[in-house]
């Protein structure tokens, strides 16, 4: 061990922390499994027969909250048979009055009920609102 800069101290030091095999590795690199999710949602999608239904602009998906998740330019497949529906896209979440006045020619009669009581449930909302933002006035006496 002469000329190496080797000492019987150090050697002992790593003799302790070495194993049979190695040195115990304490990070393990993650695996990325992104390619083989999506292959398997394909696989299952295609047992339920779904199929591509072109030229569909934009899809917009009105929640309960009132607010709008919209696609442009969605990939859209359906499966009627199985009641399965797929949108694939970038979603973006908008306000109801951005959306509204580009929807509304779109909507049905029985869609109408639905917006009245959306429109009901937000305007109950936002009077809660403006009660609990005004601070109540002290009386005068």
């Amino acid at each position: 061990m002469v000329g190496t800069g080797m000492t019987r101290e150090k050697l002992e030091k790593m003799a302790e922390i070495s194993r049979v095999g190695g040195v115990r590795r304490k990070h393990k690199a993650p695996r990325k499994t992104l390619s083989s999710d999506d292959s398997k949602l394909q696989n299952g999608l295609k047992k339920l027969g779904v199929s591509q239904i072109p030229d569909i602009e934009e899809v917009s998906f009105i929640m309960e909250n009132g607010t709008i998740l919209h696609f442009e330019s969605p990939k859209v497949q359906a499966s009627i048979q199985s009641n399965t529906y797929v949108v694939a896209g970038t979603g973006v979440t908008k306000s109801m009055s951005d959306v509204l006045p580009n929807i509304i020619d779109h909507l049905g009669a029985d869609h109408m009920a639905q917006l009245q009581q959306l429109k009901e449930k937000m305007e109950e909302a936002k009077t809660e609102e403006d009660k609990a933002a005004k601070p109540e006035e002290p009386k005068k006496e």
